[in-house]
């Protein structure tokens, strides 16, 4: 069972990863996507970054069947991308329970439960040590 939301008669989903945020609302259209206000290509300049959010859609051939907004925040823009990804996937199980299984396998899910670890006391980093000096 998921939890289908639909805000506004659109179809929506959040994906993380990292400390990336992002809100996806999906729409039946002709396959504009706008991320936070501007145009796709103008928010992820490189097309790497573009091929990675649009992934779910390429999985389940539906490239251009959906117009998607998109409000994201946080983190660097790969994990944006990432985190696009992962929130449009959730996205497309709440429109159809049937693109589950096909999405699972891919892996775009599954949230990337991996953050930066803390930086610890007395020492410059999460794992690095000062330098040990014997004398």
């Amino acid at each position: 069972m998921t939890h289908a939301k639909v805000i506004n008669g659109r179809n929506y989903g959040t994906g993380k990863r990292k400390n990336a945020i992002a809100r996806v609302f999906l729409s039946t259209g002709t396959g504009t996507v706008t991320v936070n206000g501007r145009t796709f290509e103008d928010y992820f300049p490189r097309e790497i970054l573009r091929i990675i959010a649009m992934q779910p859609f390429a999985a389940l051939s539906k490239q251009g069947e959906f117009d998607v907004e998109v409000n994201v925040s946080g983190g660097g823009v790969s994990a944006q991308a990432t985190a696009v990804r992962h929130g449009i996937a959730r996205a497309l199980v709440g429109l159809d329970e049937d693109n589950k299984p096909t999405l699972k396998k891919a892996g775009y899910i599954t949230r990337d439960a991996r953050k930066k670890e803390r930086k610890k006391p007395g020492q410059p980093g999460a794992r690095k040590k000062f330098q040990y000096s014997k004398r």
